[in-house]
């Protein structure tokens, strides 16, 4: 089938593993292609071509690493991504074990997790989204890291991770995976996909998962939380011969969480705590492309979630939904020198509780932006990008992005700016885990906002591959939480949100490696941060909370395709600062180890992963239930290392 995500497909298959690349949403064509056929489209940035190297940095996780990983967590993302340069998954919640994604030490809400492309799990994806995400029908996944707001709206201001579904081939292919963990937790997992006609594809993703409670110090808390979710999601893909395409797609998912106290366990108060969220999620999407001239494209793209909630807090309960849309139109140009973009746009973010009206918003957003996109010779090129939001609540927003690449030889170095905004919303990270029945009632909050700069250098060699990257941000009126005075209280709420007085100010810097060797791929990465904050009642300046000075990796994968695989990796986490701990102020630093071994007989293969060798646990140290209840309602600290011990998974993966 001769369409655009075949040739994407087709593309993945021939990048080697760390790629950086640009993308022609439209399935364009041009002079690069004959001279560059091995270079992969990506679809992360709003306009590009196939070019040697993009302006805008785009980091690859090509199809052979999310295959490997989806066998260490076929159940959802987190372990994808957790272990990328500059990328941290941060545990919000110790009873349900909801988590975010932070990129180079950036707040997790500022990161906007799309698929295809849109934004199918809501402008503000809510961190137990990240763990209802199968990676099952995953081709490879796009990230940029720093202020993208000029690309995708205020909920990008940290940046995008793009996850990009797998496409039919012109002929059937399914596969089915089974899992089981020592930690009794179970996954299954499909995919089918095939071609229905020359013009239309179709493929169905599935999964069924579930995972018993676990009490691993017998504290009557439970470490990891008890869940059963179901997943479906199908995909239709259309072109006809004038080169028009369509991708369509839906998604259902439902899932019951459990976690707080076991059965007849209590807090220190004496009372038992219970932490519940049963949810529903909703979603549809569609990419409509329809070329006007050989040298003028027309795009139109659309989406809408609605997500549904139960919670339990202990003894306070509440229902609420969360719904999502967006349309979007655009027309892109290309010249030998020249690719242009300039679309219109209009999101739409909502939320009703049933028991907390106070908080209910709807945020409407319509859009103008462009993309302009400048090779100026083999070595040199720039991408400036623009866009201008009306915000219903925080009213005009202007958001810049400029990127400049100078590539001569086996070099590569760039340069990329960026500003944006974000729409604050009542979902910080200590609320989403307390519920909202203490908090007051926003007021006279203002937009949060951020400046990214970064410069990366790298060198390729061969088989050996490496890069340094350094980068800042600057964000103002970060919102966080305030306990109120308690002669203040009078209505029963203890914390509000507020702005933060001063800048949070980051800093850092990424170093890469990496080596092939015949069947051997070696990979190496160290991130330093420095990130602070002002102290609100000094005026000087303190580390952001759960952010590490210092963490690097190591992977060395052997793996020989359609025979073996066998893989050893190393992550360190280093000292940081923590808040809201009674038992310390700043963390010990750990080691995660993890081996992975699959064996293949024709269409069927084995594995088994062990992860957290060293068996990392927090509560090994202390307990992570507070002597007393927080202001915010919380009865736990932070989670600051690993909550789940050694564990092994185990399974086979059937191809037909």
């Amino acid at each position: 089938m001769r369409n655009y995500y075949s040739k994407v497909l087709l593309a993945t298959v021939l990048v080697p593993a760390m790629t950086y690349a640009s993308e022609d949403e439209h399935g364009h064509e041009d002079h690069h292609q004959e001279k560059k056929i091995e270079k992969i489209q990506v679809t992360a940035s709003r306009l590009g071509r196939i070019v040697n190297e993009p302006a805008t940095r785009i980091e690859l996780i090509n199809g052979e690493e999310v295959q490997e990983k989806a066998l260490m967590r076929p159940g959802n993302i987190s372990m994808l991504v957790a272990e990328t340069g500059g990328v941290r998954v941060q545990n919000t919640s110790p009873a349900l074990g909801s988590a975010n994604i932070r990129l180079q030490g950036l707040y997790g809400r500022y990161t906007q997790l799309l698929s295809d492309g849109l934004p199918l799990y809501g402008g503000q994806t809510a961190s137990i989204g990240l763990l209802q995400i199968p990676p099952t029908d995953l081709a490879n996944v796009e990230i940029i890291k720093g202020a993208a707001s000029s690309l995708y709206g205020g909920s990008a201001l940290g940046g995008v991770i793009n996850l990009i579904s797998r496409t039919p081939h012109d002929e059937f292919e399914g596969e089915v995976l089974l899992n089981a963990t020592s930690k009794n937790g179970q996954d299954v997992t499909t995919y089918i996909a095939a071609p229905v006609n020359d013009d239309i594809s179709m493929s169905v993703t599935g999964g069924l998962h579930s995972q018993k409670e676990q009490d691993l110090d017998d504290d009557g808390w439970l470490d990891v939380a008890e869940y059963t979710r179901a997943t479906v999601r199908p995909r239709l893909y259309w072109q006809n011969d004038s080169g028009a395409n369509l991708y369509l797609t839906v998604g259902a998912m439902t899932e019951t969480r459990n976690g707080g106290t076991k059965d007849e366990a209590v807090m220190p108060d004496g009372d038992p705590y219970k932490q519940q969220q049963d949810t529903t999620r909703l979603d549809t999407g569609f990419i409509f492309d329809q070329p006007i001239t050989e040298l003028i494209n027309l795009n139109v793209r659309g989406s809408a979630m609605q997500q549904s909630h139960d919670h339990v807090y202990g003894v306070v309960t509440d229902s609420d939904q969360h719904d999502s849309a967006l349309i979007e139109s655009s027309l892109s140009g290309y010249s030998d020198a020249f690719a242009w973009l300039v679309g219109v746009a209009y999101q739409s973010e909502g939320f009703e509780s049933d028991n907390f009206s106070a908080f209910n918003y709807t945020y409407q957003t319509p859009g103008l932006f462009t993309q302009l996109d400048y090779e100026a010779s083999e070595a040199l090129s720039m991408s400036l990008s623009a866009r201008n939001d009306w915000h219903n609540e925080y009213g005009t927003q202007f958001s810049p992005r400029v990127s400049v690449l100078y590539s001569p030889n086996n070099l590569t170095v760039r340069g990329s700016f960026g500003q944006g905004f974000f729409a604050p919303t009542p979902f910080i990270e200590d609320i989403e885990d307390a519920g909202l029945s203490r908090l007051e009632p926003l007021e006279n909050i203002e937009e949060e906002t951020a400046t990214t700069a970064s410069v990366d250098i790298s060198y390729a060699y061969g088989e050996i591959e490496t890069s340094v990257t350094l980068f800042a941000s600057d964000i103002d009126n970060v919102t966080e939480l305030e306990t109120i005075d308690n002669s203040a209280i009078e209505n029963g709420k203890t914390v509000r949100i507020v702005n933060a007085p001063g800048q949070s100010e980051i800093r850092g810097a990424e170093l890469l490696l990496r080596y092939r060797w015949d069947d051997i791929k070696f990979t190496a990465s160290y991130l330093y941060l420095d990130a602070s904050k002002q102290d609100a009642s000094s005026q000087g300046r303190e580390p952001i909370a759960l952010t590490p000075a210092h963490s690097a990796g190591m992977v060395i994968m052997w793996e020989e395709h359609g025979s073996h695989l066998l893989g050893f990796e190393a992550y360190y986490t280093g000292t940081q600062a923590l808040e809201n701990n009674p038992y310390r102020d700043t963390s010990d630093a750990y080691w995660h180890l993890g081996l992975l071994g699959q064996i293949t007989f024709d269409n069927i293969s084995y594995f088994v992963n062990a992860e957290n060798l060293l068996n990392v646990r927090q509560t090994k140290d202390e307990s992570i239930v507070l002597t007393e209840q927080a202001a915010s309602g919380r009865w736990t600290t932070d989670i600051w290392s690993r909550n789940d011990g050694f564990t092994v998974n185990a399974g086979v993966r059937i191809k037909f």
